[in-house]
């Protein structure tokens, strides 16, 4: 993958060696830090759940990386779709920058790569979800053209101890 905007902000795929910094950035949010387990040795399942995202032709894990230190991560998944005449959206998770690189549009090239990236891929639309707790991020994705035009809902199976 290529530079994305200005500066000096390399977007790239996620190798495996990166997983244990991005559980630390994932460890930083304030809403849902709590359920990760940044620990050394790092869980075996963070790096089952990266061979997974990494063998799918869906799934892309990215990295937003500054003078080779890494301040930033999305998972960007496409799904084909019946609705929308059989067109594909994409599904942008789990968009993270560490909290020393905030404010200085690392999180707008990762999502600019995002859309970009659905584009290249014929897809109809974009789409995410966001805590209700989270009113800058909201603000965020409204100042990048999403529209808040549905209420998303969760089932929380926790059929494992890593739910």
């Amino acid at each position: 993958m290529a530079e994305q905007g200005s500066g000096a902000v390399l977007i790239r795929q996620a190798q495996r060696e990166d997983v244990a910094t991005i559980v630390s950035l994932l460890a930083q949010d304030e809403v849902a830090g709590g359920r990760e387990q940044y620990t050394q040795p790092l869980p075996q399942a963070y790096y089952d759940a990266f061979e997974a995202i990494a063998h799918s032709a869906d799934n892309t894990l990215v990295v937003a990386e500054i003078e080779g230190a890494i301040v930033g991560t999305l998972q960007l998944t496409l799904i084909p779709n019946l609705t929308m005449q059989g067109g594909k959206r994409a599904l942008v998770e789990a968009v993270f920058v560490d909290e020393k690189y905030r404010g200085m549009g690392i999180g707008r090239q990762l999502m600019q790569w995002a859309v970009d990236t659905a584009r290249e891929s014929n897809c109809c639309m974009v789409q995410l979800t966001t805590n209700k707790q989270r009113a800058a991020a909201h603000r965020f994705y409204e100042s990048l053209g999403f529209v808040g035009s549905h209420t998303g809902m969760k089932l929380v199976l926790g059929q494992s101890e890593h739910c």
